[in-house]
């Protein structure tokens, strides 16, 4: 793949350099004060505990973690697995799991709370019961995990016991406990799926790995995907015009996601967030005559990324969907040549976060910072070019937060030309480019799942916008 260090400098451009500062969204009043932490007493019953939230081990089986409907005991990480699920039926086959490694004990919220969640307990080889709630990490059948109430036992099966389930919430096995925690996304558990030629895509988990013609080193926990492709280019353009976009997205994505228990009678928690954050860089260059969109901006989607990393919640088995789609999309007229490529390095934090008695609010918040940039526009027209990501995060496998993050480019010229009898000529005009980007979203109804009342439609997470001026000058002759 061609690099863009080829591309650098070219004759008659000019560079800059830029700093913009960075910026936050929260449109609906008292999101500031639900987005902070909630400081509560311990819960009545003096057992409320502080679970540790981490990546879920790799390479061995994540036991799955059972809610005893007889009220006797805590959820605790139990013995048993989900051996397969029908969606359909609401189906499945509880079975003894493997051998494991002893699960990590969890933090105590205070001296007087109960032993850990997932200390070994006599019921943990218990057979399931109706009304046994079940949390468990990804299964046959059950891709994105599975979060469950049994509320038949039809019978046993060479296979285990077969039981009838409905949906729960994660109330029912995290109680009246809290926690609060980030966790990287590990790269090398991303799929992803290329939607055009010219996309290749490098992770680094270790040490000394390298990516890219230049052998460049990518920083541990970051993946990146890299396009070179061309795009509609208009009629008229010559060869030498021909539209293409290239460089670069990287990012090292984390799973942001807190609980806290606390309210009193069963009625749903205190506080709860799920977010997604993560440092953004991109470095990329649109060049030539982009042809003319008629309605909404073209958009080019290159790669589609998917993750389930499964979150460690003390006993619990939270499973995290993830899903990004990384796209291209321009909006010209059809007239304006361009030769611009700009660097660009931030952080984005989006999500939800809850309280009781305020509802859910937005998170929405993104800190960039442009690098030297070269640009030229000619002709007359407008253009707008933006190299960005579709995300979303939900929990076993329903949608929470959806999110738009576009850092774009655009450009404008304006050309005047005459003529006279004499044969001499003469061109006056003026063009400017700007950078910027776009962030915007949606709560979504199935962050219900946490056990917190439902909303009556999407709560948009505010449209988030900043641009600032890149390059400008005049052209005579």
């Amino acid at each position: 793949m061609r690099t863009l260090a080829r591309r650098l400098l070219l004759p008659g451009l000019t560079t800059l350099a830029l700093t913009a500062t960075g910026c936050s969204s929260t449109p609906h009043t008292g999101a500031a004060d639900a987005a902070a932490p909630a400081t509560l007493a311990p819960a009545g019953d003096g057992t409320s505990q502080q679970l540790d939230v981490a990546a879920a081990p790799q390479g061995t089986p994540t036991p799955a973690a059972v809610a005893r409907a007889d009220g006797k005991g805590k959820t605790e990480q139990s013995s048993l697995k989900v051996a397969s699920y029908d969606q359909a039926s609401g189906r499945a086959v509880i079975a003894k799991a493997p051998q494991g490694p002893a699960p990590k004990p969890t933090k105590s919220a205070s001296p007087s709370s109960s032993p850990s969640s997932s200390s070994p307990s006599p019921t943990a080889d218990k057979p399931v019961a109706v009304g046994d709630v079940i949390a468990s990490a990804p299964a046959p059948g059950a891709p994105n995990g599975l979060l469950a109430k049994v509320t038949e036992v039809v019978g046993k099966t060479d296979s285990g016991t077969e039981v009838k389930t409905a949906s729960t919430t994660l109330a029912a096995v995290l109680n009246d406990d809290k926690a609060d925690g980030k966790v990287p996304v590990d790269p090398s558990t991303v799929t992803v799926e290329p939607l055009m030629k010219g996309v290749t895509f490098s992770w680094a988990k270790g040490p000394g790995v390298k990516f890219g013609p230049q052998s460049a080193k990518l920083p541990l926990g970051n993946l990146r995907l890299d396009v070179n492709a061309a795009v509609d280019t208009a009629p008229d353009a010559p060869a030498s015009a021909g539209a293409s976009v290239s460089g670069f997205v990287q990012l090292a994505p984390q799973v942001e996601f807190s609980y806290d228990g606390g309210a009193s009678g069963g009625s749903g928690p205190r506080g709860a967030t799920l977010g997604m954050s993560g440092e953004w860089s991109s470095q990329w260059k649109l060049q030539g005559r982009a042809a003319a969109s008629t309605g909404a901006p073209k958009r080019i989607p290159f790669a589609k990324l998917h993750s389930a990393p499964v979150i460690q919640v003390g006993p619990v088995p939270v499973v995290v969907n993830l899903d990004l789609t990384c796209y291209v999309q321009v909006e010209a007229d059809g007239r304006v040549t361009l030769d611009v490529q700009q660097d660009v390095k931030g952080d984005f934090k989006v999500g939800g976060s809850y309280a009781l008695g305020k509802g859910w609010t937005p998170i929405s918040e993104s800190h960039v910072k442009s690098t030297p940039v070269t640009a030229t526009v000619a002709a007359t027209g407008k253009v707008k070019g933006a190299l960005g990501a579709e995300a979303s995060v939900g929990l076993y496998g329903a949608v929470g937060v959806s999110a738009d993050f576009a850092p774009y480019l655009r450009g404008e010229a304006d050309a005047k030309a005459s003529a006279s009898s004499d044969g001499k000529t003469s061109l006056s005009g003026a063009w400017a480019l700007y950078g910027g980007f776009d962030l915007s979203g949606n709560l979504h109804l199935q962050l219900s799942l946490f056990g917190t009342p439902l909303f009556e439609r999407k709560i948009p997470l505010g449209s988030l916008n900043r641009e600032w001026a890149l390059a400008s000058g005049h052209a005579e002759r």
